[in-house]
């Protein structure tokens, strides 16, 4: 059902052996979190859990956040994600982007699956059982973050996260023409700003998804890969393993 489609998929795996540790309460957690709503299962862990080396890069684009914005937090959306809820994630999206077209998602023809499968593509990682080819979450080191402002509040993207649409791509609002709004505009400088943060200790953005980052992973490697600077990175995170 699922296509090999996607390019960082062919970069190598050399697993370090570092372990998942749970994110402080220094940063801004989401809770209740969504898919633990929906019944999603992590175990004796959470969504709240990343490789240690990953970690302490988190906690060093938290420091660079505050030295510009005093009071502000990362907020950490999603983490670690088992591969049973990657799975969960992949089939309940396909359903609902099925249902949303007034389909019946047990009578589509392959036209129709294919369609939808790509869709779902764009924003969510093949629920992979081969070690070659892991989803990044499943490895500890992607995580789905945004930002907190000194009041407490989200600041304002311009989609939520996990949005299957073009508005979740993170130059949707760049600024091209003057029909753009200041609100539109702002809706870009954050995420400017949130790329900023999370680059600063070398983190690498989705390039289809504003919110999801990754170091140390398959995408992470190939996404360095492409800048040229260094094009032999290898990923140092397979999935995890207890």
């Amino acid at each position: 059902m699922f296509p090999e489609i996607k390019p960082y998929l062919s970069i190598s795996i050399t697993e370090c052996g570092e372990s998942l540790v749970a994110i402080p309460t220094t940063f801004a957690l989401t809770t209740p979190h969504p898919y633990q709503s929906l019944g999603a299962e992590y175990g004796d862990l959470s969504p709240f859990y990343l490789r240690e080396g990953v970690l302490r890069c988190l906690e060093e684009s938290q420091k660079y956040l505050q030295s510009i914005k005093p009071n502000w937090h990362i907020r950490i959306f999603d983490a670690y994600r088992p591969l049973s809820v990657q799975k969960l994630m992949v089939d309940r999206t396909f359903r609902q982007l099925v249902e949303a077209r007034g389909w019946n998602v047990d009578s589509l023809t392959s036209t129709q699956s294919e369609e939808i499968l790509a869709k779902v593509l764009q924003f969510w990682a093949i629920p992979s059982l081969d070690r070659n080819t892991p989803p990044p979450h499943s490895t500890g080191a992607a995580v789905d973050v945004t930002l907190q402002d000194n009041y407490q509040l989200e600041v304002n993207m311009g989609s939520a996260i996990d949005e299957v649409s073009p508005r979740s791509f993170p130059n949707y609002f760049r600024p091209d023409d003057t029909s753009d709004t200041q609100k539109t505009q702002q809706f870009h400088v954050n995420r400017e700003l949130l790329y900023a943060v999370m680059s600063y200790s070398g983190f690498q953005r989705h390039p289809n998804e504003w919110w999801h980052f990754s170091l140390g992973d398959q995408m992470w490697a190939w996404l360095v890969n492409q800048k040229g600077d260094r094009p032999d990175e290898v990923a140092r995170y397979g999935r995890y393993e207890d």
